[in-house]
């Protein structure tokens, strides 16, 4: 096996770590809520613990692989994620599940930024984005694959296992790792810590707000008194980064027009998806009454059509430009939400629900691949690891931000009228992201010239 061949094997199997653990989680949280109790508030802070640490970390990670060595962080991601799963896996109530679901996305930051940054160091120019291809390849099955498995690990075994799992592929990568020879040299980067705690504070300060306010009400200290702290810490995090020298987000290249708005675009458009696959997930088990393997099976025709069309819609991007695909995509998303007005109490498959799952899918795959072209080509090629790695946070803070507010807008638990409301508010981010597209992508003079 050449070294190529092992760094991006490595590189696979250290993001699948963590593409995994976000693909399977949905499938079991009303088995969680049965054993664990807690209601909706413990199934949305499972979420969204995971997701704090994540979305607040993952710009600080480049720079920490910068400064200690990419194998270096890597390491201490995997195990850390490691020991976080089996302190998931042994969890005994709500409260230890979600300490270890902060933690396990904390080293879940260190991970997929490090696995990128190893491939980037030992291919070429010419090589790289073959090798990313392979990768997102390989790393989209975790999200295919990752809802059936979870699924029949609870429904065949336990939800406990949807955590434990993980130890075979971290036992795997750390095994690869072990033929890459010698830690390389760092270069020492500045990391930004405040900027980090900052911001971790800044998103989980809301976050517990808005997800504690239908237990606790809004007149309670415990809501009010988080959210002005959060609010506070976020004003502090963008001066912050607005004034230091080497800033975890680079504030000005949201003025980049294109990376500007198809940044705000990804808010609207991944926080519908964080929304929507969160509450359908659960819809389908607590009222539909399906198990978690039939649960974990309905979204792969969507899944399906994704990987099938989205280089196509891709290449006809680059031809005539992201700004029609990144409109029209997320109202045909929408139009499949809409459909899913139509769903009563029996929640038929076939004929309430598998047309908006087509739906969902086809514009999806007329969506992603453009809405990331347009982003991230935005900006200079020296930048395109920071471009990727803010337009990732992005999308996994939308997610964070709309499962935090499941509750204003379903109530204190996710039936039919609620899954109405749910479908009806994805449907409506949807067509904001549209429009947030139309008004603000503007296609290259080259893609422009073409149509």
């Amino acid at each position: 096996m050449t070294r190529q061949t092992r760094v991006l094997i490595v590189a696979i199997t250290v993001a699948f770590v963590a593409f995994l653990d976000g693909a399977v989680i949905n499938v079991a949280l009303p088995a969680i809520r049965e054993e664990l109790g807690g209601g909706l508030t413990v199934q949305q802070w499972v979420v969204d613990g995971y997701l704090i640490t994540l979305g607040a970390l993952i710009l600080t990670a480049g720079s920490l692989s910068d400064s200690f060595g990419r194998l270096r962080i890597m390491r201490i991601g995997l195990y850390g994620f490691g020991v976080a799963s089996l302190a998931c896996a042994l969890a005994q109530d709500g409260v230890m599940l979600v300490i270890a679901r902060v933690v396990q996305g904390a080293a879940g930051a260190l991970l997929v930024p490090s696995a990128l940054a190893l491939i980037i160091a030992n291919f070429s120019a010419e090589e790289q984005g073959k090798a990313i291809g392979r990768w997102t390849a390989w790393t989209t099955a975790a999200f295919l694959g990752g809802p059936l498995l979870g699924g029949l690990l609870v429904d065949y075994a336990n939800w406990r296992f949807v955590f434990a799992i993980n130890v075979l592929p971290i036992a795997a990568s750390l095994i690869l790792m072990r033929g890459l020879g010698p830690e390389e040299t760092p270069h020492r980067a500045k990391v930004d810590y405040l900027g980090a705690i900052l911001g971790i504070i800044g998103l989980g300060g809301p976050v517990f707000g808005l997800i504690e306010q239908e237990r606790l009400g809004w007149a309670s200290p415990g809501v009010w008194v988080p959210m002005a702290v959060g609010a506070l810490s976020f004003a502090a995090f963008l001066w912050w980064e607005n004034r230091v020298d080497e800033p975890m987000v680079p504030l000005g290249m949201f003025a980049i027009r294109n990376f500007g708005f198809g940044n705000l675009a990804t808010l609207f458009i991944y926080g519908a998806f964080g929304f929507g696959g969160f509450v359908l997930s659960v819809f389908v088990q607590e009222v539909g009454q399906y198990p978690a393997t039939l649960a974990g099976l309905i979204g792969l025709p969507s899944g399906i059509l994704l990987i099938a069309l989205s280089p196509r819609f891709g290449a006809l991007a680059s031809r005539f430009g992201a700004r029609i695909f990144m409109t029209v995509g997320p109202l045909v998303i929408a139009a499949g939400w809409l459909w899913y007005l139509l769903v009563d109490g029996s929640v038929s498959y076939w004929t309430q629900l598998f047309p908006g799952i087509m739906l969902v899918g086809l514009g999806t795959a007329i969506t992603v691949a453009p809405l990331t072209s347009a982003t991230l080509g935005a900006v200079e090629q020296e930048r395109a690891g920071i471009g990727s790695a803010i337009n990732n946070a992005v999308a996994r803070i939308a997610g964070l931000v709309t499962v935090a507010c499941t509750g204003l807008i379903v109530g204190s638990a996710i039936d039919l009228g609620g899954f109405h409301r749910a479908a009806l508010v994805t449907a409506i981010l949807l067509v904001v992201g549209a429009a947030v597209s139309f008004v603000g992508i503007r296609s290259p003079a080259s893609a422009a010239a073409k149509q």
